[in-house]
């Protein structure tokens, strides 16, 4: 199945197309965002690959300000994280990760850990915080309140939201970050040529 989602950020009047294509054995989303930060117009195109159980295998990302642009890979061979082709030993136990400018990255840890209403869980995740050219393990914190909703914050308490999520663990509404514009869903035919 495939499915295309277009979310709207209003911090830096973001706007987002995603498309995830999820089959029984794996998932892979293509994502680009647009949006303006300290005046300046940035684009983030990012690619991910996960396991059937949304545990994280592979990241890129290419970030383009102004005439800057950068290209960051994450890959996971053997239950090792390789960052750009080096070691990072700092988050092989890890399976989530986070970037700081699409709601798209909660639904990994939605998805995968498959809490009950009320369950809580501390997770370890590899975080990219593209503005400020960063990428470092953080614990983060989810608490499921029903099937639609869930409280994510910060696990030293500098952040807290109330998300609301779809039957796909797809963000509805982040609180005055994001909200889901449109989505569509089709059946996925891999063209060959």
């Amino acid at each position: 199945m495939q499915t295309n989602i277009i979310w709207t950020g209003g911090l830096y009047h973001s706007i987002e197309n995603c498309i995830l294509t999820s089959t029984k054995v794996d998932n892979e989303i293509i994502s680009t965002i647009i949006g303006d930060y300290e005046s300046r117009i940035f684009k983030i195109d990012y690619h991910i690959k996960t396991t059937g159980n949304w545990e994280t295998t592979f990241v890129n990302i290419r970030t383009q300000f102004a005439n800057t642009i950068e290209t960051i890979t994450l890959e996971k061979i053997d239950g090792k994280y390789l960052l750009n082709g080096d070691p990072y030993v700092d988050a092989n136990n890890i399976s989530d990760i986070d970037i700081s400018l699409t709601p798209f990255t909660n639904t990994l840890p939605v998805n995968r850990l498959q809490l009950k209403d009320g369950e809580q869980q501390i997770i370890e995740v590899i975080y990219f915080d593209i503005f400020d050219r960063k990428i470092k393990p953080v614990k983060q914190v989810y608490t499921r309140l029903t099937s639609t909703q869930y409280i994510y914050e910060n696990y030293d308490k500098t952040f807290k939201a109330n998300i609301l999520i779809d039957e796909q663990g797809l963000v509805i509404d982040y609180p005055e970050l994001f909200e889901m514009t449109i989505k569509q869903e089709s059946k996925y035919s891999p063209i060959t040529l």
